[in-house]
């Protein structure tokens, strides 16, 4: 079993509904379980700055999964609610949005896939849900904290606590 952190996010439509529905969706898929959950957030967009904010949060789940099945999963999700990655704008808008932030320990780095997120320690809008969540988790490149990537944070865009406190699962 492997311990994977999953960051959500959502800019158009029902941004609440589309990231209750994705974690819904995460728990019910077979192989997938979810641990618990940060708060949400109401965050900046990055990259792309005239568009909705959006709706965040950081999710831990526990798999059987390999990372690459557990990013089929996530995409699958996100092609039921709507998302269409080939007509989007990159950094655009998007009805949700499921990243693969840490797989355990895991360093890898494939055509469809990087791990740890290679932009992760660049957003204040990954590493505040992940802070709730892991904030003394090592960065297996980086060799730095969450808590300590956070601090390290340049430009950072606005994060607002949006909704009550994550959920544990188990």
């Amino acid at each position: 079993m492997a311990i994977a952190y999953l960051c959500l996010g959502s800019n158009s439509g029902d941004r609440l509904k589309s990231v209750e529905q994705a974690v819904s969706l995460i728990n019910l898929a077979q192989n997938v379980k979810i641990i618990r959950t940060s708060a949400l957030y109401e965050t900046e967009p990055w990259g792309v700055k005239d568009q909705n904010w959006f709706i965040n949060m950081a999710v831990e789940v526990k798999t059987d999964l390999n990372a690459q099945d557990l990013l089929v999963k996530c995409l699958n999700i996100e092609k039921t609610l709507g998302r269409d990655r080939e007509k989007e704008q990159r950094w655009g808008e998007r009805p949700i949005d499921i990243d693969i932030i840490f797989y355990d320990k895991e360093v890898i780095n494939t055509k469809l896939l990087t791990v740890p997120h290679p932009r992760m320690h660049q957003r204040a809008f990954v590493l505040v849900p992940l802070l709730e969540l892991i904030p003394d988790f090592i960065h297996p490149v980086l060799n730095k904290s969450v808590s300590e990537l956070y601090d390290d944070l340049e430009n950072v865009e606005d994060v607002f606590l949006y909704g009550t406190r994550g959920h544990m699962y188990e």
